[in-house]
């Protein structure tokens, strides 16, 4: 019988089928080496729009680094996101968190909600591994982690966040409601603040009226509302409000608040110059729209918002708008939540290409520490950089207005596109 000569490829093929049939474990081939970041949002529950906007975001910017050759100081090493959610649980945070660790993650991103980033926290500083908050405004994030480090009870601050916290938040909307005003050549005199109870919202209303007291506008606030969040019903706030008889009510929501309260202040008829919110989710939202249409219209916030004067900022806007199309079926827009956390992970490869060694999470945070990038898609004051509390001092707001059912800037005049309609028009 004829002999037949195997090729080699043929025989180390051939091995390698009759290996993996009988069990045999395969010569293991080099992997290509990637820097793993937990990346935790909340992608399902009453916040799934925004942490779904947050996910895509930081997705896609992880997606242009890697087409790019990855982090190029480190021989083109790529990102690999490990995908968390906290289901909209403050309590998730660290349980997201920790299992992000225990994959091998070594920074942290997140999380939107500021109880779940705060209890993403703790992992952070016990665990060793940076924390680079993407979204979260409330003060004491950042805050209490700097305190304990600067009293000898924590060595090193391993949390940084690049948006703007609550404080700031408030000193933004108060100078942004006076400007408006004057510019619309209108003197408001009454404002009612309404907010819902848990951390951020109590967090932003503290900032706002810190700010107001501060700046002793020609306005009042005249009361502050709380409603307990997630609300049932906010009727009974509502009418408290009306027979204050305001101007002008300054709402902080969330998504599924802001579903109740609105409809319940046109049921109501609450005569108002405008509704003009210091800044929270809610009011933007592709999804807000289609469930609150009309009452949503010339609604005002204070939120942080891309730079759309930017040509990179359109082109990545325009990617975003097309994948949401093709994932959900709806276009979205490139807003505070994809926004943010697209720049973060640039960020966060901008800290790699200059950290010293990224196997010591000290070396990161050094990098982090030395941060002055200008590259960012959001409207910032200046680069992202850090303070001594781990803020960036240079995240800011954007007033923007929904015309035409459509989320736009409108002041400051360098960052609007379009000018303002206030007070609104009358039924």
């Amino acid at each position: 019988m004829a002999k037949t000569r195997l090729s080699r490829r043929a025989f180390l093929r051939s091995t390698a089928a009759g290996a993996a049939v009988l069990g045999f474990p395969l010569p293991l081939r080099a992997q290509p080496k990637t820097f793993k970041i937990g990346a935790i949002h909340p992608v399902t529950g009453p916040l799934a729009e925004p942490g779904q906007a947050c996910r895509l975001g930081a997705q896609m910017a992880a997606d242009a680094i890697n087409a790019a050759g990855g982090i190029k100081s480190k021989g083109g090493l790529k990102l690999e996101l490990l995908l968390g959610d906290t289901q909209t649980k403050p309590e998730n945070g660290r349980v997201e968190a920790e299992r992000a660790v225990g994959q091998g993650a070594q920074m942290l991103l997140g999380s939107f909600d500021s109880g779940s980033t705060n209890s993403m926290v703790s992992v952070a500083q016990q665990k060793r591994v940076p924390l680079l908050v993407d979204i979260a405004a409330a003060d004491p994030i950042t805050a209490n982690v700097a305190k304990s480090v600067k009293e000898g009870q924590q060595k090193v601050q391993y949390v940084y966040r690049n948006f703007p916290t609550g404080s700031s938040f408030g000193r933004n909307a108060v100078q942004y409601f006076t400007e408006i005003f004057k510019e619309a050549s209108v003197s408001p005199k009454r404002v009612v603040l309404m907010h819902a109870n848990d951390l951020f919202g109590t967090n932003q209303m503290r900032g706002f009226k810190a700010a107001w007291e501060a700046a002793k506008p020609s306005w009042e606030i005249v009361e502050i509302i709380p409603w307990p969040e997630p609300p049932s019903d906010l009727s009974t706030e509502v009418s408290r409000a009306k027979a204050l008889k305001p101007d002008v009510l300054a709402p902080i929501t969330r998504p599924a608040s802001a579903q109740l309260l609105l409809p319940e202040i046109r049921k109501q008829r609450v005569e108002l110059m405008g509704i003009v919110g210091p800044g929270s989710p809610g009011l933007y939202e592709a999804g807000q729209f289609a469930v609150l249409k009309e009452d949503l219209e010339y609604v005002m916030t204070s939120v942080p918002w891309p730079s759309f004067k930017n040509p990179r900022t359109l082109a990545v806007a325009e990617e975003y708008a097309k994948r949401t199309e093709r994932e959900t079926g709806r276009r979205r827009t490139f807003d505070t939540n994809s926004g943010y956390s697209y720049d973060a992970m640039f960020l966060i490869a901008d800290i790699l290409e200059r950290a010293a060694t990224l196997g010591d999470p000290d070396a990161i945070v050094e990098a982090m520490r030395k941060t002055r990038f200008a590259g960012g898609l959001m409207q910032y004051g200046g680069p992202i950089l850090f303070n001594e509390i781990g803020d960036n001092p240079n995240a800011i707001a954007t007033m923007i207005q929904i015309l035409g059912q459509k989320p736009v800037a409108v002041w400051p005049k360098a960052a609007a596109l379009q000018k303002f309609v206030f007070p609104r028009p009358k039924a």
